[in-house]
């Protein structure tokens, strides 16, 4: 087995073997799973391709090993075998795919200035990572029900020698604790294991780095920089949906990372399965592990979290006080923990006590808007749990009664609990058209009159929305 250097012949032939094949599979296909294949050897009778990652490897010859090794053959009828390895990111392939030229890395250092490199190129990895809040620990996280399992799941990963539940998947609302668990879990990582190397970061700055990256073709560094860390956080994923090239490339980077045993933990405001504008592998890898929703807040934990907040701010708050606040401001723990805020410092700074009176007259807007405060999202789960199929079907074309019969009674109810007028719900429910919403309503009403056991169901789903 010799190297390649530069034989043209050689050059010629995988190069035409790349055309012939990504012709047959298609760009997508060709784009995720063979561009990365890097002709590194060539024997008397064998071919030997490199791939970054153990998955990427397993996928290519199960997929595409058979047609490789054919139209190698075709093009040279001496090869008999190709074998696909994995080669580390540090490896330097002979052959790689034409690209832009990279620019003189000395280039980057000529500029004497302390921070050239964070303006000509990429930051240091221990700048890529967003600061951390000092109050989002495990200790000030309040469980209960709702967040039970995704506490847990959230502790095993942090105080784990190895990496397990790999990635773990946190999913829920605004407000419910997501990015206070992920910081959570970038605090006790980093004091049980100080030499780990942590890096915590949104979807978005993830993106701003790769098109950095890009833009000073400096790829490669950029690979190398996120797969050399022992613990991966990305916050709210579902930023990258749609944005293709960042899809891709984080689709490696978490390819690289699990098939080293590095910790991943992501999170977003929907299961993977309910991510819209992400790529079906993507979405599949993201369930690999463990996925942990959590739920909106229960009255018992909301009554938690305020009393642990007034203990932490040094109040006392009489009972009916809490008791009043966790019954009216039930959409999210930021919303809650900001209303016993305004409340204590109207107290401390006029003087008056903490009362229901105050309340009312302190978070008069906040109280008002909760009122009111029933979302299309929130039906559309709801009657989806319900009538148990998947929150994407609210916004499909799928017409079997199975669907179609929920979507209505969402429709329904959208026009019954929410102030949203008929175009704007059928924006909301894959951008039909007002005219779909009244017939949706009709139907509903008729078959509540005809049907006791689903009006039953409908008036459930109602109480439930407005409890």
């Amino acid at each position: 087995m010799t190297g390649l250097g530069t034989d043209p012949r050689i050059n010629a032939q995988w190069a035409r073997v790349r055309g012939l094949i990504r012709s047959e599979v298609g760009d997508a296909a060709y784009r995720s799973w063979l561009k990365p294949l890097v002709l590194t050897e060539v024997g008397k009778r064998k071919v030997r391709l490199a791939v970054p990652t153990r998955f990427m490897r397993d996928w290519v010859v199960s997929h595409y090993g058979d047609r490789l090794r054919t139209l190698w053959s075709n093009e040279n009828p001496d090869m008999e075998e190709v074998e696909i390895f994995v080669q580390s990111a540090s490896g330097r392939p002979i052959v790689r795919e034409p690209g832009p030229p990279r620019p003189d890395p000395s280039l980057l250092r000529r500029d004497p200035a302390p921070d050239a490199r964070r303006r000509d190129g990429l930051p240091d990895i221990a700048d890529i990572s967003a600061p951390l809040d000092p109050r989002f620990t495990f200790e000030n996280f309040v469980v209960g029900k709702p967040n039970e399992l995704a506490y847990a799941a959230a502790r095993r990963v942090a105080d784990a020698e190895t990496a397990t539940f790999n990635p773990l998947f946190l999913y829920g609302g605004v407000g419910l604790g997501k990015t206070h668990l992920m910081h959570a879990i970038a605090h006790q990582t980093r004091k049980r294991f100080p030499s780990r190397r942590v890096v915590y970061l949104s979807a978005e700055k993830f993106m701003v780095h790769f098109i950095r990256a890009v833009r000073y073709q400096d790829t490669m560094a950029f690979k190398e920089q996120f797969r050399s860390v022992d613990l991966l956080m990305i916050d709210d994923v579902q930023f990258i949906n749609g944005k293709e090239s960042t899809q891709e490339e984080f689709f490696h980077t978490f390819n690289a990372l699990v098939d080293n045993n590095r910790q991943v933990v992501v999170s977003a405001d929907k299961s993977p399965s309910d991510l819209e504008g992400m790529e079906e592998r993507l979405r599949s890898r993201l369930g690999w592990g463990l996925v942990a929703d959590i739920h909106a807040t229960s009255y018992e934990l909301r009554i938690g979290i305020l009393e642990a907040k007034a203990e932490k701010l040094g109040v006392q708050v009489p009972g009916k006080v809490k008791e009043f606040l966790a019954h009216r401001i039930v959409s999210n723990v930021r919303e809650l923990e900001g209303a016993l805020n305004r409340v204590v410092a109207h107290a401390t700074l006029v003087g008056r006590e903490i009362t229901v009176e105050t309340c009312q007259e302190v978070l008069h807007d906040l109280l008002r808007a909760n009122d009111r405060r029933i979302t299309i999202e929130e039906i559309q789960k709801r009657v989806a749990e319900h009538f148990n199929i998947r929150i994407s079907d609210m916004h499909s074309a799928r017409r079997a009664r199975a669907v179609a019969r929920p979507r209505q009674v969402a429709m329904y109810l959208s026009k019954q609990l929410t102030s949203r007028s008929l175009p704007e719900i059928g924006r909301k429910f894959g951008g039909r058209d007002h005219t779909t919403v009244m017939h949706a309503v009709r139907k509903v009403e008729e078959l509540r009159k005809l049907d006791s056991g689903f009006c039953d169901d409908v008036d459930l789903l109602r109480r439930m929305l407005e409890n």
